[in-house]
């Protein structure tokens, strides 16, 4: 007499070998490549961060007192401190300007302007990502410097003898090429970043969630707020820091319109100078010793600034990730 089994239904069905053991051979392939090519992506920054360390030894071993010093001359003073402050200050202008125009613009073609109306700002949005940053930095120069030199003039002197105001945009040393007129050109070269990107997280709000907020009477506004930030706020971080980092590398468009000095002034419309432009236009001139040690050592504190904020973008998406499973 036969005798017959009964399939376990808390079993799974098919075969119960582990699922590596039956991926073909093509699946195995893809998996070795992608493997390979993200430890060649940590090879390489390994590498960059090595050889640039090997090459600012020199730099490095004046101590901190000297590479933290203001004043950078290429002679005898190779401070780092102008320099950094340059890059931080345009950033942080170019990020307070830029930030509520893109996640503005990212709002509208998503949740206020009709999809067939959206697209064309799309593609212009797109255009202006690739515009080379040559591009801005001529017409930085050519155009907008000699005009908000006057702008910047009748503000100075207006502003004059108020507290605070007075420090910020004001002085003898005002000039068109200056940390505001750098921080305008770095907001218009990373809007069409933080908006593709904002754009792209916001549309992944499930429309359920939108519709649930009409339906218990909510406005567009409070349907935003209530529905729309809370799934979206930490790509949308994201993306902003992601903007920041390309704003603190960006080199020649700086180059063509901080000016060239090397201080740390709160005086938002003086000249100054950033990391990524000083390396641009004076790595030719230093042929050796502790000039080139200095400008190598440059490139490295930036090559690590940029990798702290990249990882910190990517800290808050997946914290957002994270909370939007547990929700």
């Amino acid at each position: 007499m036969s005798t017959v089994t009964k399939a376990d239904p808390a079993s799974p069905a098919g075969s119960a070998s582990p699922l590596h053991q039956r991926r073909p051979l093509g699946d195995r392939g893809f998996q070795i490549v992608a493997l390979a090519a993200g430890l060649l992506v940590l090879v390489i920054l390994v590498l960059i961060t090595v050889t640039t360390a090997q090459q600012s030894t020199t730099w490095f071993a004046g101590g901190f007192k000297d590479i933290f010093q203001v004043s950078f001359d290429g002679n005898t003073h190779f401070g780092a401190m102008g320099v950094l402050y340059g890059t931080v200050i345009s950033s942080v202008i170019g990020i307070i300007i830029g930030v509520p125009v893109s996640v503005g613009i990212a709002l509208l073609l998503t949740q206020v302007v009709p999809a067939r109306w959206a697209r064309p700002f799309v593609y212009v949005m797109d255009l202006l990502a690739v515009v080379p940053s040559v591009v801005w930095g001529l017409w930085g120069i050519i155009v907008l410097v000699p005009w908000l030199q006057k702008i910047y003039l009748d503000i100075a002197s207006g502003l004059k003898g108020i507290p605070v105001l007075d420090s910020l945009f004001s002085g003898p040393n005002v000039t068109g090429a200056s940390f505001f007129t750098a921080g305008l050109i770095l907001a218009i070269m990373i809007t069409p970043i933080i908006t593709s990107l904002s754009r792209e997280v916001i549309a992944t709000v499930p429309a359920i969630d939108k519709e649930g907020a009409y339906a218990l009477g909510a406005t567009r506004w409070e349907m935003i707020r209530g529905a729309v930030w809370p799934h979206s706020q930490g790509g949308v971080v994201g993306a902003i820091l992601i903007g920041f980092g390309r704003a603190m590398g960006e080199t020649i468009a700086v180059a063509l319109v901080i000016g060239d000095s090397v201080e740390v002034t709160p005086h938002l419309f003086y000249s100054g100078h950033s990391i990524a432009a000083i390396i641009a236009l004076q790595f030719g001139e230093a042929t050796g010793g502790e000039f080139r040690s200095a400008l190598i050592g440059l490139g490295l504190f930036l090559f690590v600034l940029t990798i702290l904020v990249n990882l910190v973008a990517r800290w808050f998406v997946e914290r957002s990730a994270r909370r939007a499973r547990g929700a």
